[in-house]
């Protein structure tokens, strides 16, 4: 039995080499970056020339997109999905993560954990966050007002998203070794920029706005993926194929959501294949549902709005008990 589910993935890796989806895409990438670079511009230019004025709320949130949008590009670079030189997707990297101020040695070393053991309550840093518990023994070792939170963590997910962007700046700070310098310039021109075009409280506003809506974005894009689905403990006994398959949900839709959630809405193609480029994974997303139903292995996808709701039926769930020990 072992050795035919092993042998399961080496049958869908060769049909997807087959049909060529990991081969780069280096023009679609470059021009993906230029028009990225050239919004992201703008959209400072826009905040130059307008000045003193509380219409910069409206520039923050652009450029909260914008921001969110880089960062995609340097997720893809941390796979390897961009050029064929390891070289040049780390310079990729570096600059699209410095440009939204996260570390990218940091991110990539925690990413590459989630990867390789995506929803492992002990294994996988992305459910082993402070304020939340996405088991009930998780739940149950919460103390003091984390407890509280965690009691509550449905209704306060998505308040929290808010936090996010200002949680990464804090990780990359604190864990990033040599990047620490780098990280600490990055918010200190980004504050100043800020504070001499607008007056403190329009710029305590701009920053609360761009970093506040940056982070929801983030996490709104991040949370779909596997927030909800099956946590695997020590001691699983599934293989790579139905691990990342059984712990990760696509989201349904078109063009559009593509381009909302920077190509992670194919979580499931993208965890079974990390290098693929992002113009592949809808191509392979049919390859691949395909073979799972011909194995009776459970492919999850549904839409954008409904993987929230399965995301907060989960927390409220987990979060049960800590709410009646409260009574």
């Amino acid at each position: 039995m072992a050795l035919r589910q092993a042998s399961d993935f080496a049958e869908l890796a060769a049909l997807i080499k087959q049909a060529r989806l990991l081969d780069r895409r280096r023009g679609h990438y470059l021009v993906r970056i230029g028009v990225n670079l050239a919004l992201y511009a703008a959209t400072w230019v826009a905040f130059a020339l307008l000045g003193d004025s509380w219409w910069q709320l409206v520039v923050a949130a652009a450029l909260a997109v914008m921001t969110t949008q880089l960062a995609f590009i340097g997720h893809d670079a941390g796979h390897k999905q961009i050029f064929a030189s390891k070289r040049w997707n780390e310079i990729a990297g570096h600059v699209h993560s410095g440009l939204t101020g996260v570390s990218y040695g940091w991110w990539v070393g925690k990413h590459n954990r989630h990867h390789a053991n995506p929803n492992h309550e002990d294994e996988d840093p992305d459910v082993d966050i402070t304020v939340l518990a996405f088991t009930r023994r998780q739940g149950e070792a919460k103390r003091g007002p984390l407890r509280w939170i965690a009691s509550h963590q449905a209704v306060l997910f998505f308040p929290m998203l808010l936090l996010e962007g200002f949680a990464l700046h804090s990780h990359s700070i604190r864990h990033s070794g040599r990047e620490r310098y780098l990280m600490i310039a990055n918010v200190v021109v980004y504050l100043a920029a800020v504070f001499w075009v607008l007056s403190p409280v329009q710029a305590i506003a701009f920053v609360v706005v761009h970093q506040g809506l940056w982070g929801f974005y983030m996490g709104c894009s991040f949370a779909p993926n596997h927030k909800g689905m099956p946590v695997l403990s020590a001691g699983h006994s599934l293989d790579f194929l139905r691990k990342q398959v059984l712990t990760s949900r696509n989201i349904r839709g078109g063009w559009f959501v593509d381009l909302l959630l920077g190509g992670l809405n194919y979580q499931i193609e993208h965890h079974l294949f990390p290098s693929m480029p992002r113009p592949h994974l809808r191509h392979a997303q049919v390859i691949v549902s395909k073979f799972c139903t011909e194995r009776g292995i459970s492919y999850a996808q549904c839409g954008l709005f409904r993987s929230y709701g399965y995301v907060l039926e989960h927390l409220h769930e987990v979060s049960a008990p800590l709410r009646k020990a409260a009574v």
